[in-house]
């Protein structure tokens, strides 16, 4: 018997997406232990061996304890439908007559229903439901999805779930923002003092003709500030070029040349390769 979330309406999610470590591979449980705890990707619960799994695949499993294990699907963006697909039976250790392992698997999203499952009967070994299925519309990227064992009868002796897989329909890529939501005067802003200012402006403008100087210019001005500005700016560069920056080289040489001739004065030709003559203007 199996409950699961019916399958959101649209088309058959079709894309894969990735399941990290969906056959619980990883680590590999050690040939003289039947399981270990720990799952890399996952969070809670551990591994199974394979010859305790006894799956067709010859794989590894993970138990799901009533602490749940748990994972995220990397690639997933909120909107997308999704499809997890997984294999389930009870394990070994739930002998014949035990109540069949119940569990149940669920996402974040108010639409999302949790879904709940039951292996197969239990008759001390493994028995293995294949394809079992949970579809789900992604409330939040890489969406968590978590399983957790409900059994209350030896709740320690575990369902176990392997060979997890998702497809997925990507939602529609964002559309690019329209000219509107760029106006800063749209929305609650148009009645803000500034904005209706220049709404006010933009309605007299639209009824002058385009030829029309006069008009335009009873509304728009002259523009008398801004050429004011420019010609401070400009009176501005003027002055700062007037500035004088030139000197004579000869007197700044004569500044320049005070050290290097008190540090030279001893040095003879015969001194030095290069004369000193030759290392300095001086």
């Amino acid at each position: 018997m199996a409950l699961a979330a019916p399958a959101p309406a649209g088309a058959e999610d079709t894309e894969p997406a990735v399941v990290v470590n969906g056959t619980f591979s990883s680590p590999t449980v050690p040939s003289n232990e039947p399981f270990a705890s720990g799952i890399d990707g996952w969070t809670g619960g551990g591994r199974v061996s394979a010859t305790r799994a006894a799956h067709r695949l010859g794989i590894q499993a993970a138990y799901v304890p009533t602490g749940s294990i748990r994972t995220r699907l990397r690639g997933v963006r909120t909107g997308a439908t999704v499809t997890l697909s997984w294999d389930d039976s009870p394990d070994a250790c739930a002998a014949a007559g035990l109540a069949n392992r119940t569990y149940t698997i669920s996402v974040a999203g108010t639409a999302n229903s949790p879904g709940a499952f039951t292996t197969n009967p239990s008759a001390g070994r493994t028995d293995w439901f294949l394809g079992r299925t949970y579809s789900f519309t992604a409330a939040e990227d890489a969406p968590q999805i978590t399983f957790t064992g409900t059994s209350t009868e030896r709740p320690n002796c575990t369902p176990l779930i392997t060979n997890v897989a998702a497809k997925q329909t990507a939602p529609p890529l964002d559309s690019p923002p329209t000219p509107q939501q760029n106006d800063p005067c749209a929305g609650e802003a148009a009645s803000s003092p500034q904005c209706s200012s220049v709404a006010d402006n933009k309605g007299e403008i639209d009824k002058c003709p385009p030829s029309n100087k006069e008009c335009l210019a009873s509304v728009a001005g002259d523009g008398k500030a801004e050429k004011d500005g420019i010609a401070k700016e400009t009176q501005a560069v003027e002055d700062f070029g007037k500035i004088p920056r030139d000197q004579d080289p000869n007197t700044a040489a004569s500044q320049l040349c005070a050290l290097p001739n008190a540090l030279t004065a001893d040095v003879k030709p015969g001194d030095a390769v290069v004369p000193p003559s030759d290392w300095w203007l001086c």
